[in-house]
């Protein structure tokens, strides 16, 4: 039985992942810390624990790990203390407020050798494991395009008006709709294709239901091996139609309406007429990625530290061509 502390509860997907720890049979939460002290409370109740102030929990030897979700701002001297105490760490995503104070998490939690996870849950999807899997195997050419889109109507819905309306404060988040959502298929879409060269963006306040703070937003990158790609995000959407499409010289793929398409010169059977089904089975992801880690499975896939801090850097890319108007060269 592994043991783990909850280190702050603030964002939105805290509901789910209580409910992921809850349905666990080989792993325990002893206790659960926030700021908020009602916060606090209510956690621990619906885990069955109790709550702790945080130099109990970094002295504690019998938790091995925690799971982050304070608000973003709150997460590097959370992150210093977890490393300084070995303490294994789910971090939710963005990993930092911006591109240099992740860099430097990740050096910090490199040096400590502890086990690390954030919320990308994507790469686990059948159908970019497939992409990922044909793209090593040269089903589509040489690669020109790629799209990724991740929308919902969370403003259109007041999602954010109260417990989490901090994630609509950029002091506290970092980011708005485009960060929030737009990270999960930057993601994938550097899983894919490797590093971006530079980028640039627009952003707008949508519905202007939270001040301040982007509702929507485009991004355009030129990765280094010369693809070009273009990444929505926005939580004025009534649906996400398209969320993913991939291009070559030699093949096609696309997402429509929860639908597969694979077209490719390379492969049999794949003329793109019909929805391919012959994908590979999901696999854990996200939290359940860490928590299998922790159990010892090892297949069990963990987005590296340095690639969780290389996204916050592409980010960076993207908000400041958008604030500047012009192309943003990426440092790694």
């Amino acid at each position: 039985m592994i043991t783990l502390a909850m280190v702050g509860g603030a964002h939105i997907h805290v509901p789910g992942f209580i409910n992921t720890l809850n349905n666990r049979k080989d792993v325990r939460v002893k206790c659960v810390w926030d700021h908020d002290a009602a916060r606090a409370k209510a956690q621990a109740e619906a885990l069955k624990c109790a709550t702790a102030e945080l130099p109990q929990i970094w002295n504690d030897p019998e938790i091995a790990g925690v799971i982050i979700c304070s608000e973003t701002q709150r997460h590097q001297p959370l992150v210093l203390a977890a490393a300084k105490a070995k303490k294994h760490m789910f971090v939710e995503k963005p990993l930092g407020m911006s591109g240099p104070d992740a860099k430097a998490m990740a050096e910090v939690i490199t040096n400590a050798g502890v086990k690390f996870q954030t919320g990308y849950f994507r790469r686990g999807d059948p159908a970019f494991r497939f992409v990922r899997q044909q793209i090593a195997e040269g089903a589509f050419g040489k690669i020109t395009r790629i799209r990724g889109s991740n929308c919902h109507s969370g403003a259109l819905g007041g999602w954010f008006d109260t417990e989490w309306r901090w994630m609509t404060d950029l002091s506290q988040s970092g980011a708005g709709a485009f960060g929030d959502l737009g990270t999960h298929l930057l993601d994938i879409m550097i899983w894919l294709l490797g590093d971006v060269q530079s980028a640039t963006g627009a952003m707008d306040n949508g519905t202007a239901r939270y001040n301040g703070c982007e509702e929507v937003g485009e991004g355009l990158m030129r990765f280094a091996n010369g693809a070009i790609g273009t990444l929505a995000a926005s939580w004025d959407d009534l649906e996400d139609s398209q969320p993913f499409l991939l291009s070559g010289t030699e093949g096609c793929a696309t997402v429509i309406k929860g639908q597969f398409y694979f077209r490719s010169n390379k492969v049999q059977g794949a003329d793109g007429k019909e929805p391919w089904t012959k994908l590979p089975a999901p696999i854990a992801s996200g939290l359940d990625s860490f928590l299998d880690a922790l159990a010892g499975k090892s297949e069990a896939q963990l987005v590296t530290v340095q690639e969780a801090a290389y996204r916050n850097a592409v980010m960076d890319a993207i908000y400041q061509g958008a604030s500047k108007k012009t192309w943003v060269n990426v440092v790694k």
